[in-house]
């Protein structure tokens, strides 16, 4: 049986299914053709339905969180964009409040141990307490922390910041969801993923949901068993010690203050291009090797963090790929270093 759009209306609704979406207006490069249906699946049973839907049906499919580590290709994408982002960000709920703004705090075990859960997953409160003894001895007198991973990770840092829970801060400023940060073990300033997190709800390739814990996920520099095995984050759980509110923020004010000094944040990109290769810094081999404000149309190395390529305004993804390309052969040539992306290419 062949793939049906009405099938995909009949799991998600039907506003909730996008034809023939471009992907510029989803990735923050700017860049990217259309894709041929754009999924934005509101509730977690949803997402798997559609997820086991469209594999059944062989038919090709990319999970999107805020698309602020992508180059897609201009022309468009044959296939199925399951985004996570929108829903966790904009559906409305039955008490008027967001899905954002519906944490709420559930105590689990002692007063200094509670659990903030979206409100989207009730299955969130069932799952905690019967995970809590098995991973008792690390949460002595932490928080949890349960997430969807379709929720901005600023957004989440800014809720964790709030409630005085410290740990958190270097994720104020990283432009991505928290599923996307979960899978490439994101970090920034001396922080990472894998420094607070407990483990992960993921959709295996069989369609089985299971929890990972820390170990499991395997997480390292930009990498994670999630990619290996080509996994899907469905949540998160965290625990954090308590700290002072004034203090937290103040540090991640700081830490924001900082990237909006270094980072070229006024040009359309997709974050740091490229991994940190071992004993390198990759913005200063590129510097070094005079590729500073280099260009291809209106792609360009950035002259302010070399680290960066940015679209400066309507570049193109032949544009990003010659500039990256061209960057990647010239610090090979002059310094034998090779640098591997950290952007994922949607093609």
């Amino acid at each position: 049986m062949l793939f049906q759009a009405e099938d995909l209306y009949s799991i998600v609704g039907r506003e909730n299914v996008q034809c023939d979406e471009p992907l510029s207006k989803h990735t923050t490069f700017r860049i990217g053709g259309a894709a041929s249906y754009f999924v934005t699946p509101a509730y977690i049973e949803d997402f798997v339905e559609a997820v086991t839907y469209v594999r059944k049906k062989e038919m090709p499919y990319f999970i999107l969180g805020n698309g602020s580590n992508l180059l897609a290709y201009d022309k468009g994408y044959e296939g199925v964009i399951l985004a996570t982002h929108l829903p966790n960000r904009n559906t409305e709920k039955q008490d008027g409040k967001t899905a954002l703004d519906a944490f709420e705090e559930f105590p689990v075990g002692s007063d200094r141990r509670q659990v903030f859960f979206h409100s989207d997953e009730a299955v969130a409160q069932g799952f905690a307490e019967a995970q809590l003894q098995k991973l008792d001895r690390e949460l002595q007198c932490k928080t949890i922390v349960f997430a969807g991973s379709g929720i901005m990770l600023s957004g989440l840092a800014n809720i964790i910041a709030k409630k005085g829970l410290t740990g958190f801060e270097f994720a104020g400023g990283i432009p991505g969801t928290l599923g996307g940060a979960v899978t490439m073990n994101a970090g920034a300033y001396g922080g990472e993923i894998k420094d607070c997190i407990l483990g992960a709800g993921v959709l295996s390739q069989d369609g089985t949901v299971s929890f990972l814990d820390k170990d499991a996920l395997e997480l390292g520099y930009r990498t994670s068993r999630i990619q290996k095995e080509k996994l899907i984050v469905l949540w998160a759980l965290f625990a954090f010690r308590s700290g002072d509110v004034t203090e937290i923020e103040l540090t991640m004010q700081e830490l924001n203050q900082r990237r909006r000094e270094k980072q070229p944040l006024q040009y359309a990109s997709a974050g740091s291009t490229f991994k940190r290769p071992e004993g390198h810094f990759a913005g200063r081999l590129i510097e070094d090797a005079g590729l500073k404000g280099y260009r291809a149309g209106d792609v360009m190395v950035s002259d302010k963090h070399c680290g960066f390529v940015v679209n400066v305004g309507e570049g193109t993804y032949d544009d990003a790929r010659q500039v990256i390309e061209h960057v990647q052969k010239t610090v090979q040539e002059k310094f034998g270093v090779w640098l591997e992306l950290e952007v994922r290419m949607i093609e």
